[in-house]
């Protein structure tokens, strides 16, 4: 019988009598095999990085905005993505970069013995290790804190109604519009699963979405992409990164920032939040009233692809100048790294 990974859209054959000489039984990501005839994870609850950071840092802007999150991260990635920042631990052999093995009990009290509000997966495809996942938004759950991923949602169907079913919150990173890109930069055939997942997650849970910009690769796709998210809900929060490409593109030009904030004029009309970063200062990190232009949530730029929130304009989650409700998810919670831990 034909064994196949059913957790993201690549469907490897894991069967060793069946793979080709060209295959591997633990599949292109490395974290699957067979065991007792089934898939299972080769490194349950294992990770590679734990840290305490702001929630505006990961990105996510509109979910418990100020809040104080429990960020994880594993290893290894299902697509080969040419200019990765991250290739050092989305494309080396996970094993020798997974020190922490933790149980999900185990996150849970670090997240609440350090005063966190929300546990994050953030620094590679959480779908690679997803039983372990879900086993931990279960369990986080329970304890009330809400669990959240980064994803480039390259992931059949079900995989994406469990996203929705599990996480409270989701940012899938739309790379770019064509099938052309993500054969080329991605190393996959479409772009489809990708658009179908935000449709899923649209409907189902709190999602905000990601594109990293390379000058002269994808920043035409924005148009289009724009047009795409604005359909499912012009409320979606885009985060828009001046990508500094590494990995396989790391002498590609640096994208320019006025040449994107030109392209995305256009774009503000068609969605309420638009955000650009990943530099220094930049003016595009805070929200303002998609009604009268009001100042919401005053955020500041750090350089990295988040920033940090710095102030709370709103009253009872409306506008403090013309009472339009914000669709933000969950309330302000302001805190401080001099904060007491518990």
């Amino acid at each position: 019988m034909t064994i196949v990974c059913p957790y993201c859209e690549r469907h490897c054959v894991l069967d060793g009598d069946t793979l080709a000489a060209s295959e591997s039984p633990t599949g292109y990501c490395r974290m699957y095999t067979v065991q007792d005839g089934r898939v299972g994870e080769r490194f349950p609850h294992h990770y590679s990085s734990m840290h305490v950071s702001h929630i505006e840092a990961v990105p996510f802007y509109h979910f418990q905005p100020g809040s104080r999150t429990f960020m994880l991260g594993g290893a290894s990635c299902n697509l080969d993505c040419q200019y990765c920042s991250n290739a050092y631990v989305a494309r080396a052999e996970p094993a020798p970069l997974l020190y922490f093995e933790l149980a999900p009990e185990r996150i849970v009290a670090l997240a609440q013995q350090h005063g966190c509000h929300n546990i994050t997966f953030a620094v590679n495809e959480p779908t690679v290790a997803w039983p372990t996942l879900v086993e931990l938004a279960q369990v986080a759950a329970r304890a009330g804190l809400p669990l959240g991923v980064l994803t480039n949602g390259y992931v059949p169907a079900e995989i994406a109604e469990q996203m929705a079913q599990q996480l409270a919150f989701v940012s899938v990173s739309l790379k770019g519009f064509s099938d052309a890109f993500y054969q080329r930069y991605a190393g996959v055939p479409s772009v489809r699963p990708v658009l179908r997942t935000i449709e899923i997650l649209s409907r189902r849970t709190h999602l905000e979405v990601v594109t990293p910009i390379v000058q002269s690769v994808n920043d035409e796709d924005i148009p289009a992409m724009a047009d795409f998210i604005a359909g499912l809900d012009r409320n979606i929060p885009w985060h828009l990164f001046r990508l500094l490409p590494e990995y396989k593109m790391a002498t590609y030009e640096r994208p320019s920032i006025e040449a994107l904030d030109l392209k995305l004029q256009q774009v503000r009309e068609k969605l309420h939040f638009v955000y650009l970063g990943n530099f220094v200062g930049s003016q595009w990190v805070s929200t303002c009233c998609p009604a009268c232009g009001a100042l919401a949530i005053e955020r500041i730029s750090l350089g990295g692809c988040g920033a940090k929130a710095v102030a709370y304009h709103l009253q009872d989650g409306c506008c403090g100048q013309c009472g339009y409700k914000l669709p933000l998810a969950g309330r302000w919670v302001s805190w401080s790294s001099e904060d007491k831990v518990a």
